[in-house]
Protein backbone atom coordinates (compact mmCIF):
# COMPACT_ATOMS: atom_id res chain seq x y z
CA UNK A 1 0.00 0.00 0.00
CA UNK A 2 3.02 2.24 -0.48
CA UNK A 3 1.03 4.00 -3.46
CA UNK A 4 -1.80 4.82 -0.93
CA UNK A 5 -3.99 2.48 -3.02
CA UNK A 6 -5.71 -1.04 -1.29
CA UNK A 7 -6.99 -3.52 -3.66
CA UNK A 8 -8.16 -5.43 -0.59
CA UNK A 9 -10.20 -2.44 0.98
CA UNK A 10 -10.55 -0.55 -2.20
CA UNK A 11 -9.10 2.58 -0.54
CA UNK A 12 -7.54 4.95 -2.41
CA UNK A 13 -8.86 3.13 -6.05
CA UNK A 14 -11.13 6.15 -6.27
CA UNK A 15 -8.66 8.84 -6.31
CA UNK A 16 -5.52 6.56 -8.36
CA UNK A 17 -8.70 6.18 -10.94
CA UNK A 18 -9.29 9.39 -11.63
CA UNK A 19 -9.42 9.98 -15.01
CA UNK A 20 -8.03 7.49 -15.89
CA UNK A 21 -9.35 5.43 -19.42
CA UNK A 22 -7.44 2.30 -19.41
CA UNK A 23 -6.31 0.13 -16.35
CA UNK A 24 -3.66 -2.62 -16.89
CA UNK A 25 -4.00 -5.07 -13.25
CA UNK A 26 -1.01 -6.69 -13.09
CA UNK A 27 -0.94 -7.81 -9.26
CA UNK A 28 -0.80 -10.60 -8.13
CA UNK A 29 -1.89 -13.10 -4.61
CA UNK A 30 0.67 -13.32 -1.75
CA UNK A 31 0.02 -17.15 -2.31
CA UNK A 32 -0.51 -19.75 -4.55
CA UNK A 33 -3.02 -21.79 -2.29
CA UNK A 34 -6.90 -22.55 -1.28
CA UNK A 35 -6.48 -18.59 -0.47
CA UNK A 36 -5.57 -17.27 -4.04
CA UNK A 37 -9.77 -17.36 -5.36
CA UNK A 38 -10.51 -14.97 -2.26
CA UNK A 39 -7.82 -12.48 -3.22
CA UNK A 40 -8.45 -11.98 -6.77
CA UNK A 41 -12.31 -11.85 -6.17
CA UNK A 42 -11.88 -9.21 -3.99
CA UNK A 43 -8.90 -6.98 -5.75
CA UNK A 44 -10.93 -7.48 -8.54
CA UNK A 45 -14.37 -6.71 -7.89
CA UNK A 46 -13.08 -3.49 -5.99
CA UNK A 47 -11.09 -2.63 -8.97
CA UNK A 48 -14.02 -3.09 -11.82
CA UNK A 49 -16.31 -1.10 -9.59
CA UNK A 50 -13.77 1.68 -8.91
CA UNK A 51 -12.87 1.87 -12.66
CA UNK A 52 -16.73 2.16 -13.57
CA UNK A 53 -17.42 4.93 -11.02
CA UNK A 54 -14.18 6.49 -12.84
CA UNK A 55 -15.51 6.39 -16.31
CA UNK A 56 -12.61 3.63 -17.17
CA UNK A 57 -12.69 2.49 -21.02
CA UNK A 58 -10.64 -0.63 -20.96
CA UNK A 59 -9.71 -3.03 -18.03
CA UNK A 60 -6.50 -5.14 -19.10
CA UNK A 61 -5.33 -8.39 -16.96
CA UNK A 62 -2.30 -10.59 -17.10
CA UNK A 63 -3.09 -14.13 -17.24
CA UNK A 64 -1.93 -17.61 -17.99
CA UNK A 65 -1.63 -19.57 -21.42
CA UNK A 66 -3.64 -22.58 -20.55
CA UNK A 67 -5.05 -21.62 -17.28
CA UNK A 68 -8.44 -22.55 -17.61
CA UNK A 69 -6.80 -26.30 -18.25
CA UNK A 70 -5.35 -27.14 -15.14
CA UNK A 71 -8.27 -27.24 -12.59
CA UNK A 72 -5.65 -29.09 -10.14
CA UNK A 73 -3.84 -25.75 -9.18
CA UNK A 74 -5.76 -23.64 -6.46
CA UNK A 75 -3.81 -20.90 -7.92
CA UNK A 76 -4.64 -21.47 -11.45
CA UNK A 77 -8.18 -22.02 -11.01
CA UNK A 78 -8.04 -18.28 -8.96
CA UNK A 79 -6.75 -16.61 -11.83
CA UNK A 80 -9.57 -18.60 -14.10
CA UNK A 81 -11.45 -16.59 -11.66
CA UNK A 82 -10.09 -13.53 -11.89
CA UNK A 83 -10.85 -14.08 -16.02
CA UNK A 84 -14.61 -14.87 -15.64
CA UNK A 85 -14.87 -11.91 -13.44
CA UNK A 86 -13.70 -9.15 -16.05
CA UNK A 87 -15.58 -10.82 -19.01
CA UNK A 88 -18.72 -10.83 -16.36
CA UNK A 89 -17.86 -6.60 -15.68
CA UNK A 90 -18.90 -3.44 -17.02
CA UNK A 91 -15.98 -2.13 -18.99
CA UNK A 92 -14.67 -3.21 -22.30
CA UNK A 93 -11.85 -5.83 -21.19
CA UNK A 94 -8.39 -7.51 -22.72
CA UNK A 95 -7.27 -10.55 -21.46
CA UNK A 96 -3.29 -11.14 -22.25
CA UNK A 97 -2.44 -14.79 -21.18
CA UNK A 98 1.16 -14.84 -21.38
CA UNK A 99 3.47 -18.72 -21.17
CA UNK A 100 5.52 -19.22 -18.41
CA UNK A 101 8.27 -16.34 -17.57
CA UNK A 102 11.97 -17.18 -17.94
CA UNK A 103 12.91 -14.97 -14.84
CA UNK A 104 10.69 -18.12 -13.14
CA UNK A 105 12.65 -20.95 -13.69
CA UNK A 106 15.29 -20.71 -10.43
CA UNK A 107 12.05 -20.40 -8.52
CA UNK A 108 11.02 -23.53 -10.14
CA UNK A 109 14.26 -25.52 -9.74
CA UNK A 110 14.21 -24.90 -6.45
CA UNK A 111 10.73 -27.02 -5.75
CA UNK A 112 12.20 -30.11 -6.08
CA UNK A 113 15.87 -29.62 -5.40
CA UNK A 114 19.01 -31.02 -3.28
CA UNK A 115 22.28 -30.51 -2.68
CA UNK A 116 22.47 -33.51 -5.68
CA UNK A 117 20.02 -33.23 -8.03
CA UNK A 118 17.09 -31.38 -9.32
CA UNK A 119 13.88 -33.50 -9.85
CA UNK A 120 11.58 -32.14 -12.96
CA UNK A 121 8.67 -33.42 -15.11
CA UNK A 122 8.67 -33.49 -18.75
CA UNK A 123 6.07 -30.78 -19.22
CA UNK A 124 6.14 -29.23 -22.22
CA UNK A 125 6.27 -25.35 -21.74
CA UNK A 126 7.06 -22.40 -23.72
CA UNK A 127 8.67 -19.51 -21.65
CA UNK A 128 9.14 -15.76 -22.53
CA UNK A 129 11.57 -13.24 -21.21
CA UNK A 130 9.29 -10.61 -18.72
CA UNK A 131 10.33 -7.81 -21.34
CA UNK A 132 8.57 -9.06 -23.94
CA UNK A 133 5.20 -9.66 -22.08
CA UNK A 134 5.18 -6.33 -20.70
CA UNK A 135 5.85 -5.24 -24.39
CA UNK A 136 2.59 -7.11 -25.07
CA UNK A 137 0.74 -5.55 -22.15
CA UNK A 138 1.66 -2.35 -23.51
CA UNK A 139 0.84 -2.83 -26.66
CA UNK A 140 -2.70 -4.14 -25.91
CA UNK A 141 -3.52 -1.59 -23.17
CA UNK A 142 -3.26 1.42 -26.18
CA UNK A 143 -5.56 -0.70 -28.45
CA UNK A 144 -8.98 -1.05 -28.97
CA UNK A 145 -10.56 -3.51 -26.28
CA UNK A 146 -10.31 -7.02 -27.40
CA UNK A 147 -13.28 -8.27 -25.28
CA UNK A 148 -11.53 -11.54 -25.80
CA UNK A 149 -8.09 -13.40 -24.91
CA UNK A 150 -4.89 -13.19 -26.53
CA UNK A 151 -1.52 -15.43 -26.34
CA UNK A 152 2.10 -14.31 -25.80
CA UNK A 153 4.57 -16.94 -25.86
CA UNK A 154 8.47 -17.17 -26.30
CA UNK A 155 9.65 -18.44 -29.72
CA UNK A 156 10.80 -22.36 -28.35
CA UNK A 157 9.07 -25.31 -26.43
CA UNK A 158 11.11 -27.29 -24.55
CA UNK A 159 10.28 -29.99 -21.92
CA UNK A 160 10.91 -29.05 -18.29
CA UNK A 161 13.15 -31.36 -17.75
CA UNK A 162 14.98 -30.35 -20.93
CA UNK A 163 15.07 -26.57 -19.37
CA UNK A 164 16.43 -27.45 -16.34
CA UNK A 165 19.58 -29.31 -17.87
CA UNK A 166 20.17 -26.04 -20.52
CA UNK A 167 19.58 -24.00 -17.04
CA UNK A 168 22.04 -25.94 -14.99
CA UNK A 169 24.50 -26.47 -17.97
CA UNK A 170 24.67 -22.81 -18.53
CA UNK A 171 25.50 -21.63 -15.08
CA UNK A 172 28.12 -24.64 -14.91
CA UNK A 173 26.00 -26.23 -12.18
CA UNK A 174 26.77 -29.75 -11.08
CA UNK A 175 23.86 -31.28 -10.28
CA UNK A 176 22.02 -33.30 -12.47
CA UNK A 177 18.16 -33.38 -13.61
CA UNK A 178 16.19 -36.13 -12.91
CA UNK A 179 12.98 -36.89 -14.73
CA UNK A 180 10.27 -37.22 -12.57
CA UNK A 181 6.48 -37.23 -13.69
CA UNK A 182 5.59 -36.60 -9.98
CA UNK A 183 7.77 -33.41 -9.19
CA UNK A 184 6.69 -30.28 -8.21
CA UNK A 185 3.60 -28.21 -9.67
CA UNK A 186 4.05 -28.64 -12.88
CA UNK A 187 3.62 -32.64 -12.52
CA UNK A 188 -0.26 -32.12 -12.45
CA UNK A 189 -0.80 -30.42 -15.99
CA UNK A 190 -1.72 -32.85 -18.62
CA UNK A 191 -0.82 -32.64 -22.34
CA UNK A 192 1.17 -29.23 -23.87
CA UNK A 193 -1.99 -27.07 -22.65
CA UNK A 194 0.82 -25.03 -21.15
CA UNK A 195 2.14 -24.04 -24.61
CA UNK A 196 0.21 -21.46 -26.83
CA UNK A 197 -2.05 -21.95 -29.77
CA UNK A 198 -1.48 -21.17 -33.11
CA UNK A 199 -2.83 -17.70 -33.06
CA UNK A 200 -0.28 -16.30 -30.23
CA UNK A 201 1.95 -13.52 -30.78
CA UNK A 202 5.36 -15.03 -30.64
CA UNK A 203 8.32 -12.97 -28.92
CA UNK A 204 11.80 -12.50 -30.19
CA UNK A 205 13.84 -13.23 -26.85
CA UNK A 206 14.99 -16.80 -27.01
CA UNK A 207 15.47 -18.82 -23.48
CA UNK A 208 19.58 -19.85 -24.76
CA UNK A 209 20.04 -15.78 -25.54
CA UNK A 210 18.55 -14.83 -22.59
CA UNK A 211 20.92 -17.37 -20.35
CA UNK A 212 24.11 -16.35 -21.90
CA UNK A 213 22.84 -12.52 -21.30
CA UNK A 214 22.41 -12.94 -17.43
CA UNK A 215 25.33 -15.01 -16.51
Amino acid sequence: MSSGVDLLTGAGLDQALAGAETVVNVTNSPTFDEASPDFFRTTTGNLLAAGERAGVRHQVILSIVGVDQVPQLDYYRAKTLQEDLLEQGPTPYSIVRATQFFEFMDAVLSWTADDQAVRLPSTPIQPIATADVVAALADVATGAPLNGTVEVAGPDVFALDELGRITLSARQDPRTVVTDEQAGMFAVVEGDVLTAGPDARRAPASYRDWLGATR
